[in-house]
């Protein structure tokens, strides 16, 4: 699929102002440069453009807000200075697996004065003596290179704070929540206490009713059965004498 028909598919009835991260890995460049992408992306803040072919970045239009910017494992050689034109807020830049070979070819990534991390695997200039010292000399505004700092500390991943912070705020509101339901259940258990020990009460008595109910009922049989009529009696008592 040409990048133009993937730009489409990935706009899903959207407008290109809507869109905040565009992926448009593995599709095909024309002639090795950016095609279907404008300046109506001016929202657009993450753009991955990984193995298509690019031998130049030279048709990026101009997106203001982009941050983080995947190029690897394409064939670009230089041309590098119109990243500082077209995106002058970018502050990750990928460039593994390119045609990068020597310190001359960043040196215009200097006026990316926001820059804080920048990759460049697999490319011929990280095999020059003293390529990390040197690239951190050329590049002072970074923090990291290849994934780690000068003093050799690997980076979080991005994603993965912006994950996190996105946790912290969410705990925060979880805590105020908890704290209602647990203000809210200090003061249930109590009154489902209440109602279970009224509860028992209720039962209890009526236990005790049917108990003396039940010994009533008896005295009543037994007084029916056994106890004779006078009139009886006085029969007996007459004819005994």
């Amino acid at each position: 699929m040409d990048m133009k028909k993937r730009i489409h598919l990935e706009l899903r009835n959207r407008t290109p102002s809507d869109v905040k991260e565009l992926v448009l890995d593995n599709c095909r460049s024309n002639e090795g440069k950016i095609e279907g992408l404008t300046d109506e992306f001016e929202e657009l803040e993450f753009l991955s453009t990984i193995n298509v072919g690019l031998t130049s970045v030279a048709n990026l239009p101009r997106l203001n807000k982009l941050k983080k910017l995947e190029l690897s494992d394409n064939r670009i050689s230089g041309g590098l200075e119109v990243l500082a034109e077209k995106c002058p807020n970018l502050t990750h830049l990928n460039l593994s697996g390119n045609k990068i070979k020597d310190l001359s070819t960043i040196e215009p990534l200097k006026k990316l004065e926001g820059l804080k991390s920048l990759d460049l695997f697999n490319c011929e200039v990280t095999n020059l003596n003293d390529y990390r010292e040197n690239v951190f000399k050329l590049l002072p505004q970074l923090t990291y290179l290849d994934g780690y700092d000068k003093e050799d500390k690997e980076a979080p991943d991005s994603d993965t704070e912006a994950y996190v912070e996105g946790l912290d705020d969410d705990d925060d509101d979880d805590e105020d929540d908890v704290e209602e339901e647990e203000y809210d259940e200090d003061a249930a258990p109590g009154e489902e206490e209440e109602e279970e020990v009224e509860g028992e009460e209720d039962e209890e008595e009526g236990e005790e009713d049917d108990e003396i109910s039940g010994e009533v009922s008896g005295e009543q049989v037994f007084l029916e059965v056994f106890v004779l009529p006078s009139s009886a009696v006085s029969f007996y008592s007459a004819e005994s004498v």
